[in-house]
């Protein structure tokens, strides 16, 4: 049953992915639960079909339907890694700030 909500709550977040429009939390669980559920690729791969075929049908273009959507989970992959470098950098200078005044504290009361 609980393998039934996952894939329920999945597919329902699959026209947010489409639409870029998934936060972070969602896209992350969502790549990683797509890239490893076949049942879940699939309603992806139809829905993708029918809006991006749709699309390029209208403008008289042909597409190749597995690359543009492993280009689509790939740029997610790359806007996850880059929010995770974000975070890093943050975290990061904000360490880098506490023990900037903790150092300047220690000097005012040293000296």
């Amino acid at each position: 049953m609980k393998e039934i909500d996952a894939h329920i709550r999945f597919q329902k977040l699959i026209p947010k992915f489409l639409a870029d429009e998934l936060n972070y939390k969602n896209l992350t669980a969502f790549v990683k639960h797509v890239r490893t559920c076949p049942e879940c690729m699939e309603e992806l791969t139809i829905q993708y079909l029918v809006g991006e075929g749709i699309n390029r049908l209208e403008e008289g273009e042909s597409f190749d339907l597995h690359e543009g959507l492993e280009e689509k989970l790939e740029a997610a992959d790359d806007r996850l890694l880059l929010h995770r470098i974000m975070q890093t950098l943050i975290i990061t200078a904000e360490a880098l700030g506490v023990a900037a005044v903790v150092i300047i504290a220690v000097m005012v009361f040293v000296l």
